[in-house]
């Protein structure tokens, strides 16, 4: 078995934001000259996300509307963890929509369904993030 790992490092210019990362993935299986496997990006960051959804603005406006209605950012002093930092709310979005997707790979090509894609979800922004592909297969 063969294995291939990729980090790109995410810098949004706002707190939240959704990003579609799907031609990262393909460029670096391009790269991995790998097959057939498994491909497995994640999120190196607590306040941050991966997921596969569809690409579609009036969708991602409803998870934002979505995660602010479960866990708003404001105020503050709502959340406990917040002192140092004023990221919960960021750390609760980001265990929502998930740390982490496992997509598989066939004929070199990631074996998606109609629409999917893979998004790179920040939620405490402004700052270098990580977030790793890593390609396992044949």
């Amino acid at each position: 078995m063969k294995t291939f790992r990729e980090v790109l490092v995410m810098e949004t210019k706002s707190r939240r934001a959704f990003i579609n990362i799907t031609g990262d993935v393909q460029r670096a299986l391009k790269n991995s000259g790998i097959k057939e496997g498994l491909v497995l990006v994640n999120a190196m960051h607590l306040t941050a996300s991966v997921f596969i959804n569809d690409d579609e603005g009036g969708l991602h406006q409803d998870f934002e509307e979505f995660l602010e209605k479960l866990a708003p950012e404001k105020p503050y002093a709502r959340y406990r963890h917040n002192g140092f930092e004023d990221n919960a709310d960021a750390h609760i979005k980001r265990t929502l929509m998930g740390r982490e997707v496992v997509v598989a790979v066939t004929d070199g090509d990631l074996d998606f369904g109609p629409w999917e894609q893979i998004f790179y979800g920040e939620f405490d922004g402004m700052r270098q993030k990580r977030v790793l592909i890593k390609i396992m297969g044949e």
